[in-house]
């Protein structure tokens, strides 16, 4: 191997977030020369962007360096960047000999590799002591989008205190980026659907001192230049009049709620806001102005304390809102959060039954409201060749739309839903 790697692979893990660390993180090693492969036994250089939200993630990430470390080819060097890196850097170091560098937010990839460094990076954290990192992901440019959409991210960390969550422990506080730089780089990806993500979405610009719904004018700004706008997700509580005229406003009437339970008890124990009736209700008053709006939401399933009436009572929410879209959790302890100092563990055995219950009644929710499509006439977005999305569907986690094959990528076409195959439908 060259002193310096010449070809470098990523391997993404995690939420769509993490997608975009790495689109950047790609950009800064593009810009020092090197050039990306899609086979990791062909690269020079292999990095893994991590993802260690819960218990499941982090083992994917430990899973995904081990075999990553078995493909490379002599001389290949292993990095290890994201959360995992972030939150667990030290262990990581100690532990997997298989990895050569070591990289945290903020610090180089490439860093770890100057023979000089020992294959060590100086860790960079971002929670209480707000120390900047070398450079700022927000910011960075990026490369062009292969495809007709792309996220974009419009702030990191977060400022909740969720009893659940570690995040903000290693993402640090929120800061969101100015309307210029995010409008800069939405004009540069030159796409035709921008999905806006955050950790904390509709909080953007509170910490500018500038108003607290900044988040309005930015998708009003955002609308004017790309055909779709959908944001991925929204708090609660953040859901007011002002942020739904918005959203329908921008043509893509999607809407990415981030509720978690409905049992008010429960939820004060997850230091949330609302209950199920409040989240109801503004599903049906959205559902009034807009019969063609299209709901998603997730669930923790065996939170500590969650009773059988709490689940009960999450079973009759989920059918009475009949959200399009919908994804159950297993609590996951996070060492340093609230819930681990909490009475009332459910076990393993409850909690697997609890989530199978809810999976199965939402799959036949969702595998309705998408037969109910067939015959209707839909405005879709190719993607790739024989595969689009309407604005129902969010890239990569939602169903998808098939599609004639001779159709334009990266076009909008009116079609007719001929068909529904449990959560995907066809249309042509």
């Amino acid at each position: 191997m060259p002193d310096r790697p010449a070809t470098y692979y990523v391997e993404t893990l995690g939420c769509p977030k993490n997608q975009v660390d790495s689109d950047k993180l790609e950009g800064t090693l593009v810009a020092d020369g090197l050039h990306a492969v899609g086979d990791a036994s062909a690269a020079d250089l292999l990095v893994v962007n991590t993802c260690a939200f819960v218990e499941e993630a982090r083992q994917e990430s430990i899973d995904t360096i081990l075999t990553l470390s078995e493909q490379r080819r002599p001389g290949a060097r292993l990095v290890v960047t994201g959360c995992l890196a972030e939150r667990y850097g030290q262990e990581l170091a100690a532990e997997l000999p298989e990895v050569d560098t070591v990289a945290p937010f903020g610090a180089s990839v490439l860093a770890g590799l100057d023979p000089a460094s020992n294959g060590s990076t100086v860790p960079v954290a971002l929670g209480a002591t707000r120390r900047r990192p070398d450079f700022d992901l927000l910011n960075l440019p990026r490369p062009a989008s292969p495809r007709p959409w792309a996220y974009v991210k419009i702030a990191e960390g977060c400022d909740r205190a969720c009893g659940f969550c570690a995040i903000p422990s290693f993402r640090g506080p929120q800061r969101s980026r100015s309307i210029e730089q995010i409008l800069g780089e939405v004009e540069q990806l030159a796409v035709r659907e921008v999905v806006l993500v955050a950790q904390d979405l509709a909080a953007y610009g509170r910490d500018q001192g500038v108003g607290e719904r900044q988040i309005v004018p930015l998708i009003e700004q955002v609308s004017a230049v790309v055909d779709r706008v959908r944001l991925l997700y929204l708090y609660p509580s953040d859901l007011n009049e002002a942020l739904i005229d918005a959203v329908l406003a921008s043509g893509t009437p999607y809407f990415d709620l981030s509720l978690q339970h409905v049992s008010a008890p429960l939820l004060r124990r997850m230091r949330r806001w609302g209950d199920g009736e409040r989240f109801l209700d503004r599903i049906v008053a959205i559902r009034e102005r807009s019969p063609e709006a299209a709901f998603r939401s997730n669930f923790i399933v065996g939170y500590p304390g969650e009773t059988e009436s709490d689940h009960d009572a999450l079973l009759d929410f989920v059918d009475a809102a009949q959200l399009d879209w919908c994804g159950f959790f297993a609590y996951s302890p996070e060492a340093g959060t609230h819930a681990v100092t909490l009475d009332g563990e459910v076990p393993a055995g409850l909690r697997d039954e609890r989530l199978a219950e809810l999976r199965e009644r939402q799959d036949q929710i969702t595998e309705t409201k998408r037969d109910l499509l067939v015959g209707q006439r839909v405005e879709v977005l190719v993607d790739e060749p024989g595969v689009g999305r309407s604005h129902r569907e969010a890239p990569e986690i939602d169903g998808v739309m098939l599609v004639p094959d001779h159709l334009a990528v990266g076009e909008f076409h009116q079609l007719t839903v001929t068909a529904a195959v449990g959560a995907d439908v066809e249309a042509s």
